[in-house]
């Protein structure tokens, strides 16, 4: 038997807001069975999995891919998935007279309500965060009046408002806590009369401190989630600058056989949008070749 030790987070896999999107996705697909209408929609994947989406695609469960492919959309259920979406969308939505299943997750939901409010009251919104995400293309859209999307140092420092404007801060949920930390510290700096709400979700933080301890204590790392996933792109990095011999796989068929050589220990963790299935199907393919 193997004497390399493998350390599994207990926080890998599904977080509240996509466990919830998905049981929504399931409870849709029997009550439009049920009921005799259709056909069902999700505005964009309902998550960032592939596997996950391609089974609901299975069930009959079609994704809109664009705002223009909605416009055309006259009956029917459609879901918001669980990185919400704009302003613009919700007003399409009611406009073509469709059936909307809210599954955005609350956490989302929440900076939603505080930009629109924020910025309303004349402040101008910066989020921080991966403009061509999903999440945050959904937060601009509830942004009133200026708004900003800061990713990286360069961005940030970089930032000039006229010093007379209230700034409110905000961050999408699943970006990386102490980078967050950093951009705010750098546009601090700049004195200007700012509103820090750091709305990374609670999950996402317990999540990002675990996979670092363990990734700091262990020979090699392995990190599962979808390509398209940020939170899980956020985990490779944050396990990669301690842990070098980090990977990243989207299922056990992307394992290496050379990446489980000469270790004494290894960790996985997973993105908020990876299945139970998936992430047991790799840790029992690393307990069998290790």
């Amino acid at each position: 038997m193997s004497d390399v030790q493998i350390i599994m987070a207990e926080s890998a896999g599904f977080c509240f807001g996509v466990k919830r999107a998905v049981d929504t996705v399931y409870q849709e697909i029997t009550r439009c069975a049920e009921e005799g209408r259709g056909p069902l929609y999700t505005y964009g994947p309902i998550i960032h999995n592939e596997q996950v989406v391609s089974y609901f695609e299975k069930q009959g469960v079609k994704v809109i891919k664009s705002v223009n492919e909605l416009r055309s959309v006259r009956k029917g259920t459609v879901i918001i998935r669980s990185h919400g979406v704009s302003k613009e969308i919700c007003t399409i939505l009611d406009q073509n007279g469709l059936h909307t299943v809210d599954a955005t997750c609350p956490f989302v939901k929440k900076i939603h309500r505080i930009v629109e409010k924020e910025s309303s009251n004349g402040k101008r919104i910066i989020i921080i965060g991966n403009n061509s995400h999903p999440e945050v293309e959904g937060i601009r859209g509830w942004c009133g009046g200026d708004v900003t999307v800061i990713e990286t140092q360069e961005e940030a420092e970089s930032l000039r408002i006229p010093e007379d404007r209230e700034i409110c801060i905000v961050s999408q949920t699943t970006f990386n806590s102490n980078k967050f930390k950093d951009l705010v510290e750098i546009i601090r700096k700049k004195r200007y009369d700012i509103l820090v709400l750091n709305t990374i979700c609670n999950a996402t933080e317990e999540r990002q401190n675990e996979a670092r301890t363990i990734a700091a204590r262990t020979d090699a790392m392995i990190v599962i989630g979808d390509d398209r996933s940020s939170n899980t792109q956020k985990l490779f990095e944050i396990c990669k600058a301690v842990c070098r011999r980090t990977y990243h796989v989207q299922t056990a068929a992307d394992l290496q056989p050379a990446w489980l050589m000469d270790i004494r220990s290894i960790g996985i963790t997973a993105g908020a949008s990876t299945p139970n299935n998936i992430i047991e199907e790799v840790q029992n393919n690393v307990r069998l070749n290790v």
